[in-house]
């Protein structure tokens, strides 16, 4: 019976220990997670198809922060189709992206002059 005991208190004691240094890891702060997340902010990049009638637009870009996007050269579309008339292929641009419903949406379209 003793031995029962000792067993069962040990067993308790491990158990507790196991299971309280993950719910520790978690309430700790995580360096990332205090880090202010990247605010969403003109990308630069470049023209290199325009699609009007599908609506959308081929960008070579740099990286998007807000996004967590390496450059690359991807498909987007357009919010709204009369943003393709501020542009035409091989035009420099800074633009706004952003991910909704499976899709990089561009929501805002600047020219560079």
């Amino acid at each position: 019976m003793k031995q029962t005991k000792l067993l069962l208190a040990a067993t308790a004691i491990t158990l507790t220990s196991l299971f309280s240094i993950p719910v520790l890891a978690q309430t700790a702060p995580d360096q990332n997670q205090t880090e202010k997340a990247a605010e969403p902010s003109l990308t630069d990049g470049e023209v290199r198809k325009i699609d009007k009638e599908a609506g959308k637009l081929t960008i070579r870009h740099g990286e998007i922060k807000h996004l967590e996007m390496p450059p690359m050269t991807m498909i987007f579309v357009a919010r709204d189709k009369s943003m393709l008339d501020k542009v035409k292929t091989g035009d420099k641009v800074r633009f706004m992206a952003t991910h909704e419903n499976g899709q990089m949406i561009v929501t805002d379209i600047q020219p560079i002059k």
